[in-house]
């Protein structure tokens, strides 16, 4: 049971690593050296670990998508036991937005992943799209609550206002990245993205 944990502890090492330069530097500067490097290890223990570029750069992004999804369920965790779906909508929401450190660096890897499924053939735009279309199903699940609506044409107009509003908060998020002055904007223009498509 240990050497799990070893093993477990060493790809944290490595794709916290991995983040760090592609936060700093962009998707392009992170290879096995610069990695092992930011880590203090050897290229060749990043190698035993992830064989190739693909494999430990598909576990940076998971990890910053399951960092995200932890961020997800603690916030909802205070918000007690029976929140309304306007609430649950901009808990998820607001965790998307880059207002601390953390988040900002973790938007800024997502972002060069998305952009690296345009040109870099160790990324593609199927592997980033997992996360934004969990989030349109969990919000337009919400949207559903709300409604109260089981017709079909009811459950794609959920669809599409969800996608909707997960657009328009990346939108948002990019804002942030290179408007730090903009967050008290940003979270009246959430709110008012809210207001219009998620009945309070």
């Amino acid at each position: 049971m240990p050497k799990l944990a070893d093993h477990d502890q060493r790809r944290t090492q490595i794709t916290d690593a991995a983040r760090r330069v592609i936060a700093r530097d962009g998707l392009g500067a992170a290879t096995f050296q610069s990695v092992a490097a930011e880590a203090g290890i050897s290229v060749r223990l990043v190698q035993y670990y992830f064989g190739t570029k693909r494999k430990f750069l598909l576990a940076t992004h998971h990890a910053v998508v399951a960092d995200a999804g932890t961020r997800f369920t603690r916030r909802l965790s205070v918000l007690g036991t029976d929140p309304g779906p306007h609430e649950v909508i901009r808990a998820i929401l607001t965790e998307l937005l880059p207002t601390d450190a953390d988040r900002r660096r973790d938007t800024v890897v997502l972002n060069s992943f998305h952009a690296a499924a345009l040109t870099d053939p160790d990324v593609t735009a199927e592997d980033t799209l997992g996360a934004p279309r969990f989030l349109v199903r969990a919000i337009a699940e919400q949207l559903h609550r709300v409604r109260g609506d089981a017709a079909p044409s009811a459950g794609r107009a959920a669809e599409l206002d969800a996608e909707l509003i997960v657009t328009g908060t990346s939108g948002l998020a990019q804002l942030l990245l290179v408007d730090d002055a903009a967050e008290a904007r940003v979270a009246e223009l959430l709110d008012r993205l809210l207001d219009r498509l998620v009945p309070a």
